[in-house]
């Protein structure tokens, strides 16, 4: 199979979880697939779905720490400033698996500023490279996001959508249970490989 793997490199990111409205904002410790497909979208400049195009990803990061940041509270027209504990990821790497090789173009010269989490969390694209993926099995996988059920994947199960509608206001899509799997795990089942980077790659199709 042939994909494009891109390397996507930040100085720091954080993830919210949906169900944390106010106080301590923690990170998940994976992006979720409708972070992925936000950045493929302003990549592309054109909303980008998961029955476009399927996504493998590992992402790794050097740890993380807790820093005070403003929010501000929107009533109607009217708004006030709040500071709040947030949770966020140091020097993220993500390595980014598309399906269609052709949508390496668009992360040479983005439509759009690459962002990871926050607005403020901005990216580069460090390398663009067509692979070759073999299939096979007893791999190491994991340091993504996985279907609920997969065979000895563990963790934190989280319900998360896998993209956004581009409408005003934005609506959840394809809201599912996900195993957010931060280390890599024995898998003895069979899915795709990158040899170059020894690790297997699971690809989530719409």
């Amino acid at each position: 199979m042939k994909a494009s793997r891109i390397l996507i490199e930040g100085w720091v990111t954080s993830f919210r979880y949906p169900a944390f409205i106010s106080g301590f904002q923690p990170s998940l410790p994976v992006p979720p697939l409708s972070t992925i497909y936000g950045l493929i979208s302003a990549a592309k400049g054109d909303l980008i779905t998961p029955e476009d195009l399927s996504v493998g990803y590992i992402f790794t990061h050097r740890g993380k720490a807790v820093d005070l940041e403003t929010i501000y509270e929107l009533s109607g027209l009217k708004g006030k400033s709040n500071v709040i504990k947030r949770e966020f990821l140091v020097d993220p790497k993500l390595y980014l698996y598309l399906d269609d090789p052709s949508y390496g173009k668009y992360f040479k010269n983005p439509h759009y500023p690459l962002l990871l989490g926050r607005s403020t969390d901005l990216v580069t694209v460090s390398q663009i490279k067509q692979v070759n993926l073999d299939e096979r099995s007893n791999v190491q996988l994991g340091k993504t996001i996985l279907p609920l059920g997969t065979e000895g994947a563990y963790g934190t199960i989280q319900a998360l959508p896998t993209h956004f509608t581009d409408t005003i206001p934005r609506k959840a899509v394809g809201t599912k249970p996900f195993i957010m799997m931060n280390q890599f795990f024995d898998y003895t089942q069979e899915c795709s490989y990158d040899e170059e980077m020894e690790w297997g790659i699971w690809f989530h199709k719409g």
